[in-house]
């Protein structure tokens, strides 16, 4: 059982009966307070999806709940299903796209990397690679030299995430991007 200190971005735990992920971690260290570290997670239910902001003491316990990574690829969509098939063993999982409206801006059928996150079997969550290569749908047009300079853009990508790109860049091009930070990181 890890200290809520010891908890990273992403991972499961059980808290009161469920099974949560945690999203988001906050770090403070109170004044005059002598001890440890607060630590304010935000915990999204597995089954459910709902959200509840909990806050922990450094030396509060936590079991972290027993998860399965399968490697899988984008298959299609249907409705408000997107469905993914098992890279190995070509089982479908489905997830609602409600639950991964963040991680479909970075997905498309090309995109390698992708884990399906099970829970007793169930698909619960999506792990994504922490860069994924996306094509500029539209962006302004290049400026001839502008590599010479650190000003950017906005650049809309076919799976509709915005980022800032360099005013070299062009409509048609493939970028690289990281996944956390939302950012440009280079030609493919």
């Amino acid at each position: 059982m890890p200290k809520a200190g010891e908890i990273k971005k992403n991972s499961a735990v059980e808290y009161e009966g469920g099974v949560y992920f945690v999203k988001d971690i906050e770090r403070s260290v109170p004044q005059g307070r002598a001890g440890g570290s607060l630590y304010r997670m935000r915990l999204y239910d597995v089954v459910t999806g709902h959200k509840i902001d909990q806050t922990f003491k450094d030396s509060d316990m936590l079991n972290l709940a027993d998860l399965i990574r399968r490697p899988a690829m984008f298959s299609y969509s249907d409705g408000e299903e997107y469905v993914f098939m098992d890279s190995e063993d070509y089982t479908q999982y489905s997830l609602n796209g409600e639950s991964i409206a963040d991680e479909l801006l970075f997905i498309n059928e090309e995109t390698q990397g992708l884990m399906v996150v099970l829970v007793s079997d169930a698909p619960v969550a999506l792990d994504l690679p922490p860069t994924v290569d996306l094509l500029i749908e539209e962006t302004d047009p290049s400026v001839k030299g502008g590599s010479a300079t650190a000003r950017t853009k906005p650049a809309r990508l076919t799976t509709g995430l915005v980022v800032q790109v360099p005013e070299h860049i062009s409509t048609g091009d493939r970028i690289k991007v990281n996944v956390d930070e939302r950012r440009f990181l280079g030609r493919v």
